[in-house]
């Protein structure tokens, strides 16, 4: 491999009718879209396990418990295979699903299991009266964690919830191993068809980089907008 670095190579076309820096803008395109819709999927069930585990309800604080330790305790790479080579062939209905679909719900049932862990200590931070209050004026336990608790204690999480959300980005990775069209699989390819692993793997890293400062920034500001002055050291 020649030291001197060649930023041309991505104006070489690919063979394919495009240039590797048209194809590396679409993988981004891949990585985002795996990355988003995991996302909803991890706030969907992380919420609804966060929220389980705190009821008074027995089974279903178990019920959560079990989520929350099934899936944060395997490691994400062999949640991908399982969900690629395994469920498949259990549940033949599975068989026709694009692998980019299989990836958005591993990593979101993966990242779920610790947005859980937030939304329970969230919830657990507020003062026990708040719930109290809500069953007092007549709302019922679902009302009381709809209207009162969950939107406070979503304030509360957004930090940590900032975190999950750049992870998930990074965490995306992981589809190259199932042959989706990210930037890691990019990265690869492309060095193997190029050799010209420097400029590859910087320009990757870059866009991981915006990607996830993006994401802190956005985060940041919707904390700023959303925070409750006296809640755990928000505005005054």
């Amino acid at each position: 491999m020649s030291s001197t670095w060649d930023w041309q190579v991505f104006l070489q076309d690919t063979g394919g009718g495009q240039t590797y820096l048209e194809w590396m803008m679409s993988a981004w395109g891949w990585t985002l879209s795996v990355a988003s819709l995991a996302l909803v999927v991890a706030l969907f069930f992380g919420s609804l396990v966060g929220i389980l585990r705190t009821t008074p309800n027995r089974w279903f604080v178990a019920i959560g418990t079990v989520w929350t330790e099934l899936f944060r305790n395997i490691p994400l790479l062999v949640q991908i295979f399982l969900w690629y080579h395994v469920l498949p062939s259990i549940f033949l209905t599975l068989r026709g699903v694009p692998s980019f679909i299989l990836v958005v719900f591993a990593l979101g049932f993966f990242t779920s299991a610790r947005i859980s862990e937030q939304v329970r200590a969230g919830i657990q931070a507020l003062p026990q009266g708040q719930r109290y209050a809500g069953l007092a004026v007549g709302l019922t336990l679902p009302q009381t964690y709809r209207y009162v608790l969950l939107p406070m204690a979503f304030r509360i999480v957004i930090p940590p919830l900032t975190s999950e959300s750049m992870n998930i980005v990074k965490n995306s990775s992981v589809a190259f191993a199932v042959s989706i069209m990210e930037l890691t699989f990019f990265a690869m390819q492309v060095q193997e068809e190029t050799s010209r692993g420097i400029e590859v793997y910087l320009a990757v890293t870059g866009l991981y980089f915006i990607s996830a400062f993006t994401i802190n920034r956005l985060a940041l500001f919707i904390e700023n907008r959303v925070q409750v002055p006296g809640i755990l050291g928000g505005a005054k």
